[in-house]
């Protein structure tokens, strides 16, 4: 019986001296990284590249050690990233300009584009089957913030199509984002506007249907996007190379595989999601083409999302393209 106990001992020493080795080694490869934290808006399946980044070791190719932390709402991802909490803010390029008109002279700049509309879907209470955006004339909709993009970007859709955003339906722009599934599951509104995969939980818990995608209605932009302080930029400039190619890398594979693929890459940062709603997310965002095949933005779209703006009553005048937008990494 002793000899047993003693082996036991022994036993569990070596695993135990295993565990210790092989964090210490862990530990010793991260210690060559290059701490980044970036602040994502909100986290979803939209973002699928950024994953794929992480859970591939695009990033740690690259020699970074990047943590993102969810900050809900763009004002304060720029907040955070203006007071030096995280390095890079991740959100809708919309921030950059606001910042940079409010006079703040260490102003952010978007430097890598991810996706190239907007991923959020429409969800009414019923099954629409041939669904018009004439639907919505006399509905109440919860829209999202005043400023914040999805708000802007739906009412773009909607003026497109003739549709006055505020006489022809009641556009709710009192409910904060992150509680905007909340109010719509506690009887608010006929429709809410989602991303994934937070409408196809709607579907799967009989609660909504997805309608339409917003994207489609609104048409390109670049609509969620990766900035620092300009002199973050300047003083890292292999840092921000870095990030830029490891981010390429999640568009370029995610351009390439199937959504079976993809979704089993990132389910890890879905731990609260099945496979099959994953995988139907990214499916819904292929098919829309909702990603840039390269971190690169446009001047045109640049100067859309400052026409939607424009349109919505929240800028009065342009700003330059290379004033708020570094081109210098994406091509490297």
């Amino acid at each position: 019986m002793k000899k047993i106990i003693a082996w036991i001992i022994i036993i569990l020493s070596l695993i135990t001296l295993a565990i210790t080795l092989i964090l210490k080694l862990k530990e010793g490869n991260n210690s060559n990284l290059t701490k980044v934290t970036v602040g994502e808006v909100t986290h979803s399946i939209f973002y699928a590249p950024q994953y794929v980044a992480l859970s591939k070791g695009y990033f740690e190719e690259e020699g970074l050690d990047v943590e993102i932390i969810t900050i809900p709402g763009a004002d304060k991802v720029t907040a955070a990233v203006l007071s030096g909490d995280v390095q890079i803010g991740f959100c809708g390029s919309e921030a950059t300009i606001y910042v940079y008109n409010g006079g703040e002279k260490d102003y952010i700049k978007t430097f890598a584009g991810l996706t190239n509309k907007d991923g959020s879907f429409l969800v009414g209470r019923t099954k629409q089957e041939n669904f018009k955006i004439e639907d919505l004339k006399g509905k109440h909709v919860i829209a999202g913030r005043v400023g914040g993009m999805p708000v802007m970007n739906f009412e773009w859709a909607l003026r497109k199509n003739n549709i006055n955003p505020n006489k022809d339906l009641n556009t709710d722009t009192s409910i904060e984002f992150a509680s905007m599934q909340g109010a719509f599951i506690s009887g608010i509104g006929d429709y809410v506007s989602l991303f994934e995969p937070n409408a196809s939980n709607i579907e799967q818990e009989g609660l909504g249907y997805v309608v339409a995608s917003i994207g489609e209605m609104a048409g390109n932009i670049p609509y969620t996007a990766y900035n620092a302080k300009k002199s973050y930029i300047e003083e890292n400039k292999d840092i921000i190379e870095k990030f830029t190619k490891a981010i390429a890398k999640g568009l370029k594979y995610v351009d390439e595989n199937k959504p079976e693929v993809i979704a089993k890459d990132i389910l890890e940062y879905f731990p609260d999601t099945t496979l099959t709603t994953v995988t139907n997310a990214v499916k819904r965002y292929k098919e829309i083409d909702a990603w840039y095949k390269t971190p690169e933005i446009s001047e045109q779209d640049f100067d859309r999302i400052q026409d939607i703006m424009i349109d919505s009553g929240t800028l009065n005048e342009k700003v330059d393209y290379k004033e708020l937008v570094d081109t210098r990494f994406f091509t490297r």
